[in-house]
């Protein structure tokens, strides 16, 4: 049982450290000390839904629709290029006002950000229903099996907790709009990226 829990932990942690789109925006609120908790419940009650599905062996979906992750894809990459433009755009403009005065966007729009990040990206379903599912198939039997979805969910909630306070740490730093300028075209280059390799 331990032994399991310890090996989904491994598994979803490594998974979800790699910089996407979904961590760079819990990054960004995290920076703006916006909503932070309920923007990391949200990722991580969304991955605990995948991997659920995920390891009871939903993944067979994508067996059925083989257009899927194509459709994902498509969807996820042109709300890629969306965001990543209007990043640089913010960029561009330097207007951070109410980001330095600690405004930023209410809590609902913030969520529905969220959710097409992550039910957009269709690199969560292959991690989730995927990987971690196929790999669920390795313990046999309920309680090893329910052990291991219990560590790769306990892994989504201790990355996105840690990552949105631990921003935090950078405050001091993001206190100019030149440091919020480049943080905005980092960002929304690695979103123009993510999109190329989605559509590649």
């Amino acid at each position: 049982m331990i032994a399991a829990a310890l090996t989904g932990f491994a598994t979803g942690f490594s998974l979800i450290l790699a910089i996407g789109a979904q961590n760079a925006f819990v990054l960004r609120q995290g920076l703006a000390r916006a909503h932070v908790f309920w923007l990391c419940l949200f990722c991580a009650a969304s991955d605990a839904v995948l991997i659920t599905a995920g390891v009871l062996g939903f993944g067979a979906i994508v067996a059925l629709w083989p257009g899927l992750p194509r459709v994902m894809a498509l969807a996820g990459a042109a709300f890629l290029v969306v965001y990543g433009l209007q990043r640089l755009i913010a960029a561009w403009r330097g207007d951070y006002a109410l980001q330095l005065a600690g405004q930023t966007r209410g809590l609902w729009p913030t969520l529905a950000t969220a959710a097409a990040f992550t039910w957009l990206n269709p690199h969560v379903y292959l991690d989730t229903l995927g990987l971690i599912g196929a790999i669920s198939t390795d313990f046999h039997g309920t309680a090893p099996k329910t052990a291991f979805g219990a560590g790769a969910v306990a892994a989504s909630f201790v990355f996105f907790f840690s990552l949105g306070y631990g921003a935090r740490l950078m405050g001091p730093v993001m206190q100019s709009a030149h440091a919020w300028r480049v943080l905005d075209t980092g960002i929304g280059l690695v979103m123009w990226a993510l999109a190329a390799k989605l559509l590649s």
